[in-house]
């Protein structure tokens, strides 16, 4: 048997010879603390026991009381820190800044760290890192705070940005901003790559329609009246949820084809499956939509064996297909979207399912609207949300958009962080001359003008305070004008 001493120079294993194994003790930096949503009476009441502490009687900030309508406010939320054994040792509260709807607009304020504490670095820093974080996962598109001047640098080092000078309380403060560009990750992870990848196709005659409808989301056939859609369903979701990956692959192609005002005629699949189960259950999916929507299955492929794949082409017919590039700048941006249903159920904030209890009249009243409403640009909303999708019709024209914050349609159940960048079911982003009267029945969808064209590239996000912030900072795809 190996004997440990005799590594160590020694018959006896100590504390010293241990070490030599296992490294030094480690040594103590302190008490830890944990930062979270402050869920009771007690801690809620620490805190505001330290606001008051700190801005009315070692600051002078206030008299008597630094609580306002935010406090009362039931959507505000506190974060705390908390030490090993529950002390509140500091916190801060976020809190939409529209009353009523909250459209994704939020604010920080009252950060404060117990004057016992200021010592041990990091809690102040820790509250506003999941200030942000929180803000940002329940679906925040913008967040400000208005700090006071000698705390500006700590919150430039996390990452926030200066506006502009202004006045608390008789007090010098400064109005900062947290980047939130989860729309314009999700655009550079799902659509720019498109331009510099087909451009190979660029030197085929036709190739991607040619001019005037490249980049769009069907297909018209030369020579004829016909216009052909094709989308393929990420592997993952056939894998996980066969069924629904044959409804949806329905659902955005035949969406396609009503952006373009084209009637459907027929679907063509190609499934691939590694067994009997899946594959049935895809074409389970795909013949309840076919069903549903009164299109028939003309034909397809399918292969056994292999790993899951799935993708569908829709065939529609209309002699006077509508373009996504037909907009100019001044056009008024009308969203047109079925905010009934929820989440699909494992899709939380990525999936609206608002089609699966629709009548056969009602899809087809929601289908047929482009072609009736007749603007003159449309895209469907897909994988790159409303924002990213404007952005790509904008991009189809030749111009930029922003969009109205507060006028864009959205279901209650969703953040306004989650719907516009989430796939909607059935919405259309729709482009037309500004006071061009608007008398289309829409069925069961809800229609509003909630943004216009522009000369600027990209997209651009105004809010009710005037301010506008950039959600896309250029063009999309790359495939530039149609």
């Amino acid at each position: 048997m190996l004997d440990l001493g005799s590594l160590c120079g020694s018959n006896t294993v100590g504390p010293s010879d241990l070490a030599v194994l296992t490294g030094p003790a480690p040594t103590a930096t302190g008490p830890s603390f944990l930062v979270r949503v402050a869920d009771t009476t007690a801690a809620l009441a620490v805190y505001h026991g330290l606001r008051r502490e700190t801005f009315v009687a070692e600051q002078g900030l206030f008299a008597g009381s630094d609580q306002d309508d935010i406090d009362d406010d039931p959507r505000t939320v506190v974060l705390v820190a908390a030490d090993s054994d529950g002390t509140v040792l500091g916190g801060v509260r976020l809190a939409p800044v529209t009353d009523g709807t909250d459209i994704g607009w939020w604010a920080g304020s009252r950060l404060v760290v117990d004057r016992r504490a200021r010592d041990r670095s990091g809690i102040g820093k820790a509250l506003v890192r999941a200030a942000c974080a929180y803000a940002e996962t329940h679906g925040v598109l913008r967040f400000d705070a208005t700090v006071q001047v000698q705390n500006e640098p700590m919150f430039t080092r996390l990452g926030w940005e200066r506006i502009a000078d202004t006045m608390v309380a008789g007090q010098p403060h400064v109005l900062m901003r947290w980047p939130i560009d989860r729309i314009e990750r999700l655009v550079q992870s799902t659509k720019a790559v498109l331009g510099e990848a087909l451009s190979a196709l660029a030197s085929q005659p036709s190739a991607l329609v040619g001019s005037g409808f490249r980049g769009d989301d069907g297909a018209p056939v030369p020579g004829t009246d016909m216009i052909a859609a094709c989308d393929a369903i990420v592997p993952s979701m056939v894998q996980r949820d066969p069924e629904w990956a044959g409804w949806c692959a329905a659902l955005v192609n035949l969406n396609d084809l009503s952006a373009m005002g084209a009637d459907p005629v027929g679907l063509l699949d190609a499934v691939g499956a590694p067994n009997r189960s899946i594959l049935t259950r895809v074409i389970r999916g795909l013949s309840r939509a076919s069903a549903a929507w009164g299109v028939p299955v003309l034909g397809g492929h399918t292969q056994l064996g292999v790993p899951a794949a799935l993708s569908v082409t829709a065939l529609g017919r209309t002699t006077d297909p509508i373009p996504a590039g037909g907009g100019r700048a001044g056009d008024d941006l009308r969203l047109t979207a079925d905010l009934s249903g929820d989440w699909r159920s494992g899709y939380g904030s990525q999936q609206w399912d608002s089609s699966s209890h629709r009548t056969r009249e009602e899809l087809a009243s929601l289908g047929s609207y482009v072609r009736r409403a007749h603007p003159a640009a449309a895209k469907d909303i897909s994988m790159a949300g409303v924002v990213g999708t404007t952005g790509m019709l904008a991009e189809a024209g030749g111009v930029g958009a922003e969009l109205d914050v507060a006028s864009i349609p959205k279901p209650h159940a969703a953040t306004m962080g989650d719907w516009l960048t989430c796939f909607p079911g059935f919405a259309m982003i729709t482009a037309d001359r500004p006071g061009r009267p608007h008398t289309t029945d829409t069925g069961p969808a809800t229609s509003a003008v909630c943004g216009r064209l522009t000369t600027t590239p990209g997209v651009g996000l105004r809010w009710p305070d005037g301010v506008m912030t950039r959600a896309v900072h250029s063009t999309v795809t790359g495939l530039g004008k149609a």
